[in-house]
């Protein structure tokens, strides 16, 4: 059986932690354990995706200090990918053995005409009081809105993932043993000519990659234990097992916000619609499990 496992942001950095490598090295042993765990059972095979938003952000301000842009946000995604592709293999790689793991840079195919060019609406960075985002909208040519939660922020399109460039070298390294990282922060948005300025989904993008490697299982862990429906009110209740049907009439009244849980919803329903066998949602510290059917929210065609 082939498992996408697709690592959530909290997999690297909590909240109000530093920005460094140990504070990293700490946070990527638990997705280590995760994932080498689940690669021991008799007959899966594993590739990790996984996020890399504050990285990116962090990568972005260190140049706004600089009071110079030298890379695209293009490059900041294939820098990153490696930077963390790095640490998370080293780590897998400790407990099955060197080069167990390799990690990939990744390139996400976009389409240049799509709708998401005029719109952009992925919050990336830090946020700063209006008159400063305005500030530098103007100096470097960014869209900016304001992040309700956080202040103005920038803002880029988030394109549709249409293939996954590397697949088929994926392919290659699974068939020879390998745990492949892939994918990271959705890939390095390309188009036909070449890099553009966006931020593809990761988790679209682990199921446009999930689909075209054939995989079974999608398995996506994140900072909460599972779906909710009616999640910040007194109704919540937490789906345990769900028909892909049901969750899609949820997702359809809005029950899974854009900036959350929507995205990995709909990824999960791509997945089964395209030929996927069974999707789960849950606790990066509950992985195990999760995959196992034991904790988390399990999405069935």
């Amino acid at each position: 059986m082939l498992v996408v496992v697709a690592l959530g942001g909290n997999a690297f950095v909590r909240p109000g932690m530093p920005m460094d490598q140990e504070e990293h090295i700490r946070n990527i042993r638990i997705a280590a354990q995760v994932v080498a765990k689940i690669a021991e059972e008799d007959g899966v095979r594993v590739v990790v995706t996984h996020g890399n938003g504050p990285q990116v952000g962090f990568f972005d301000e260190l140049q706004l200090l600089a009071e110079r842009r030298y890379f695209r946000l293009d490059a900041l995604v294939a820098a990153t990918q490696g930077l963390l592709g790095y640490l998370l293999a080293e780590s897998i790689d400790e407990i099955l053995g060197p080069g167990r793991a390799v990690a990939v840079v990744t390139r996400t195919l976009v389409d240049e005409e799509d709708q998401a060019f005029k719109n952009p609406t992925k919050f990336i960075g830090p946020a700063y009081p209006r008159e400063v985002a305005e500030r530098l909208a103007a100096k470097y040519g960014w869209s900016v809105r304001e992040d309700v939660r956080r202040g103005w922020r920038r803002v880029v399109p988030s394109p549709e993932p249409v293939a996954v460039v590397e697949a088929e070298a994926i392919r290659a390294l699974l068939d020879r043993g390998h745990i492949v990282i892939a994918s990271g922060g959705g890939g390095v948005p390309v188009s036909k000519r070449g890099g553009v300025e966006a931020v593809v989904d990761k988790d679209l993008a682990s199921q446009v990659l999930a689909n075209a490697l054939g995989a079974e299982a999608f398995v996506i862990l994140t900072d909460v234990d599972g779906v909710y429906v009616d999640f910040n009110t007194p109704r919540r209740r937490k789906l345990d097992k769900v028909a892909a049907a049901e969750l899609e009439r949820l997702y359809r009244e809005g029950q899974f916000p854009e900036g959350s849980m929507g995205p990995k919803v709909l990824a999960t329903l791509r997945f089964l619609r395209n030929g996927g066998k069974w999707a789960a949602i849950g606790a990066l510290e509950d992985g195990y499990q999760v995959f196992r059917w034991q904790k988390g929210t399990v999405i069935l065609p």
